[in-house]
């Protein structure tokens, strides 16, 4: 089913909020709603109607209950039994019908809000899964999950009353025929009043609508806000900031709330308006009623069925305005919605399948260079290859591109230029099934899940057995304190694994990627966080393993760049110098700087240690 996103609006220029503008993009909002859930629509509208219908039906039938048997019983003195059943039946039937017709628009109604809101959503996640990782980087992740809930249910929260509203539009059509059938001064106070509830609802809306964009804003600010706060709670914890962090929110959740109440007294000074219309018009069409009775003009049986009427009209009245009340929010959220839906920079991949081996695989970068959005390039013709079986440690300072490369080398991202190349093909001609087989990053920062250990490495993929998590665990190191662990693989490590130290979760991660088993092995730095010792003895135990991959590993330390069979140095974005590690001791000043650094900065302590004593 093909899922239509409208015109990607810039939520800004809703703030202007001409009321025809509003009210076109929202009418197209709920267009483009009714044809992604038209079925459940049509079961909300049809039970609306009948609804509607025969809410006018039991006017009439009130009216001839009261004119027909309650005013003669009254006058004579006698009731007749089988009347009053026949007028009980009229009732108690009508009412049935109502309530099964009320039952299908609430249930038409409900299943078409919430069939919309899940296919967004969906829609929303696999842009999300798309789209870059230099995109995600410039949206924070508490705006991400606004657009996919907040956002979305104001873009749908129309859709509650609308075939409540279709129902009663057909009832002001049939009540319309039906006054001027009965008189033609009770259908001029009916015909004065919906104009006036309309253009009532369109002022409302118009000065709703900057009112709704800057709510809706906040909203996701108060949502990022308070996840940032959240995920960095160790920090806050650990740096004494928690009275910052509980005034930088309770700012964000102020502003939100004040635009909260912005919002709520525009609807106390409006809605009182619009519910209170249709109940002026009740009361008008009562006093012309009579004045037209009295005049002989009408009869009392159309008298009461005009009054019963405007009675039963002026409730379902309301649902319109609900409509044209939630709009404006409705073309915010749904401008929101469409500004990640419309975002571009897709990963897209190819059709060429790797053929299916345990071999080591070959990685080749071809004058590869990077640019930020920025400009800023941060690779420059970068050509370097790590042949099958191989470690090529990636060494140089900080801001050098060493990530980068690890990044363009499981494809995060794409080269500016250039090619990266597994196995000899282009990694933008793989398809994505045959990439995550080959090739797996391991990233500085571990990412664990809320889940129990086996789930953090299996991660449900086909094949990852107990068995093989175990050899995982053993590769990465990590088979020891999992033992030590009170449920072993059961455990359950906590949220982003706050029951772990660092270097546990360094060594769960790389695990996770091992149990793959992939054919290229891409380490960005992922075991700083564990001790030299246990460090070397875990990259040694990579190349020394039965199942032995290609490995790319960005290094820091000296024990760790010594177990590389090549070494590459990175300065400013370009290769400066290549080859083993103790010949770029010899014959490349600046590399033996930057490695030798931090045994000198050592000695230095441990001598100002000495002289001081």
């Amino acid at each position: 089913m093909t899922l239509p996103t409208g015109t990607a609006a810039d939520p800004d220029d809703l703030a202007a909020g001409a009321d025809e503008r509003i009210l076109g993009r929202g009418l197209r909002n709920l267009g483009d709603m009714i044809r992604l859930k038209p079925k459940p629509f049509a079961v909300g509208a049809a039970g609306a109607m009948i609804n509607t219908g025969m809410t006018l039906f039991l006017s009439y039938v009130v009216g001839w209950v009261v004119a027909g048997i309650a005013v003669p019983a009254y006058e004579s003195g006698e009731v007749a039994v089988g009347t009053v059943l026949l007028g009980a039946a009229a009732l108690l039937g009508t009412s049935i019908i109502r309530f099964s017709s009320m039952c299908a628009r609430r249930i038409g109604a409900g299943v078409m809000q919430f069939g919309v809101q899940a296919a967004w959503r969906r829609r929303i996640t696999r842009r999300y899964l798309a789209l870059p990782v230099s995109w995600h980087q410039k949206h924070p992740t508490g705006t991400l999950l606004s657009n996919a809930n907040a956002d979305v249910e104001a873009a749908t929260r129309p859709l509650a009353p609308l075939p409540f509203a279709c129902g009663t539009l057909f009832m002001v059509v049939v009540a319309m025929i039906a006054f001027f059938t009965i008189d033609w001064a009770i259908a001029l106070v009916a015909l004065g009043m919906f104009p006036a509830l309309f253009a009532l609802n369109a002022v409302f809306a118009t000065k709703m609508a900057p009112r709704a964009k800057r709510a809706q804003e906040l909203r996701a600010e108060v949502s990022a806000v308070g996840h940032e706060s959240f995920d960095g709670a160790l920090v806050v914890k650990a740096m004494g900031r928690e009275s910052a962090e509980t005034e930088r929110f309770s700012a964000s959740a102020t502003e939100l709330r004040d635009a909260m109440i912005g919002v709520g007294r525009l609807r106390a000074a409006f809605e009182p308006a619009i519910s209170g219309l249709p109940e002026i018009a009740v009361l008008v069409a009562l006093l012309v009623g009579l004045a037209r009775f009295e005049a002989g003009a009408i009869s009392l049986e159309q008298l009461v069925t005009v009054s019963f009427m405007f009675s039963v009209l002026a409730f379902p009245v309301r649902a319109i305005g609900w409509v044209l009340g939630d709009l404006p929010g409705s073309v915010v959220g749904r401008a929101r919605v469409d500004h990640v839906l419309a975002a571009t920079g897709d990963m897209a991949y190819g059709d060429k399948q790797l053929p299916a081996s345990t071999a080591p695989a070959s990685l080749e970068f071809d004058a590869v260079a990077y640019a930020y959005p920025d400009g800023h390039e941060a690779l420059r013709e970068v050509t370097f290859s790590v042949t099958p079986g191989t470690t090529v440690a990636l060494v140089g300072a900080t801001g050098s591109g060493k990530s980068t490369l690890a990044h363009l080398a499981a494809r995060l991202v794409d080269p500016s230029r250039g090619a990266v190349r597994v196995d000899g093909e282009d990694l933008r001609g793989l398809d994505h099934a045959s990439l995550a087989r080959t090739t797996a990053l391991v990233q500085q920062i571990p990412f664990v899940f809320d889940d129990t250990v086996r789930a953090n490495i299996a991660l449900g993929r086909p094949g990852v057995d107990d068995d093989r998590i175990w050899d995982a665990l053993v590769a990465a190191g990590a088979e020891k304190f999992v033992l030590n662990l009170d449920d072993g693989l059961d455990t359950e490590v906590g949220e982003r694994g706050t029951s772990l130290s660092g270097g546990q979760r360094q060594r769960l991660t790389l695990a996770r990627a091992l149990a793959g088993r992939p054919r290229l092995l891409v380490l960005d730095d992922a075991t700083s966080a564990v001790d030299p010792k246990v460090e070397s003895q875990i990259l040694a135990g990579l190349k020394g393993s039965s199942e032995v991959a290609s490995v790319l590993v960005v290094a820091y330390r000296r024990a760790t760049i010594a177990l590389a069979d090549e070494v590459v140095f990175l300065e400013g974005g370009r290769i400066t110098a290549r080859g083993p590690h103790t010949e770029l001791l010899r014959t490349h000043q600046p590399y033996a700087d930057l490695v030798t650094a931090y045994e000198r900065a050592e000695a230095e302590r441990e001598f100002d240690e000495e002289g001081a004593a």
